[in-house]
């Protein structure tokens, strides 16, 4: 039960996320899907809790609902920029398409063989459509911040496929993932950072028409 409504509650962060233009709501979206994924962790291992388990769902929590949201919160007061502007794709069409891809996720995971059951038919087109929609969300938005919180939302995708289909994992692959997206995302804070304070602005889209330029 518990197992299920986290991951309902995910894929509706994922969809909500999408119809988002205010870049302070989804970074508390994002710091709500870490706590979901420490829950997730928790609650596939309730009947036989360990101290591991424990262990690395609270550092889920500490870095990805607390630690990841606290730095790309400073990064947004110091660039201050509150909203994604203008979006390759619009905020109405980016939810209708998510809802489609919802669904192909589900029809995906119908058809898709799996070397052993999962522990919940939602585990697979959950993370199917996370991870569709961090995808959607670094090809379609613009601003440098926003894409850092696409690349979170795509590696909680394949957080929820490797926690709910791989059994056993060795504790030091785990810290070791997690710890790339440590380093990956406070490198891309700090890029942020320089970014707009070099060029007053945060959109990559601006970027490609940057050229060598000889006095």
């Amino acid at each position: 039960m518990w197992v299920d409504t986290t991951l309902v509650f995910l894929a509706l962060s994922s969809l909500l996320l999408l119809g988002s233009s205010r870049l302070s709501r989804c970074v508390r979206i994002v710091a709500f899907q870490g706590v979901l994924l420490g829950v997730l962790t928790m609650a596939v291992a309730q009947h036989d809790p360990s101290l591991r388990t424990i262990f690395f769902a609270l550092a889920i929590v500490a870095l990805k609902g607390v630690g990841f949201p606290w730095l790309l919160s400073r990064v947004l007061r110091e660039s201050e920029v509150h909203r994604e502007v203008d979006p390759l794709v619009g905020y109405i069409v980016s939810m209708l398409l998510g809802t489609l891809t919802l669904a192909l996720s589900f029809w995906l995971s119908a058809r898709l063989p799996l070397p052993a059951p999962p522990l919940s038919s939602l585990v697979v087109p959950v993370a199917f459509f996370t991870t569709l929609a961090g995808l959607f969300l670094i090809v379609t938005r613009r601003a440098a911040l926003t894409q850092v919180l696409a690349y979170l939302v795509l590696e909680n995708g394949i957080y929820v496929f490797g926690v709910g289909l791989v059994h056993g994992t060795p504790m030091v692959v785990e810290l070791g993932i997690l710890l790339d997206v440590f380093v990956a995302v406070f490198v891309m804070g700090i890029a942020i950072f320089h970014i707009n304070r070099e060029f007053d602005h945060i959109d990559t889209e601006q970027l490609t028409i940057l050229r060598d330029w000889t006095p």
